[in-house]
């Protein structure tokens, strides 16, 4: 995202409005800067993401694009057990899920 907002390109300042004014970049913009990166990248260049995918809808677009690469994740960590519940039974039954870490009280 960074790269996009100093390259001044049209959804880099479309998330940096957005982050100036305090509010989260729209899923649509989100996926459009995940999609710009993914495409860029070197096939099989190997990558950890952070926040991404969030959503169940992020997560099969990502998968779509793997697939698209003809590529597969290795796995996924998640942080936040309780907010990505969904996301955590998707990638189980996907045998990708590594870790789920209860949030702290």
């Amino acid at each position: 995202m960074q790269q996009e907002i100093s390259r001044r390109t049209p959804i880099g300042l479309k998330a940096e409005r957005s982050l100036r004014s305090g509010k989260c970049l729209s899923e649509e913009t989100l996926l459009a800067l995940m999609r710009r990166w993914f495409w860029a990248r070197k096939p099989d260049a190997g990558f950890a993401l952070t926040g991404f995918p969030a959503t169940m809808l992020q997560a099969m677009v990502f998968d779509e694009w793997l697939e698209a690469r003809d590529e597969a994740l290795n796995g996924v960590v998640v942080a936040d057990a309780h907010s990505a519940e969904p996301l955590i039974g998707y990638y189980r039954t996907m045998g990708l899920l590594l870790e789920a870490r209860p949030q702290a009280a």
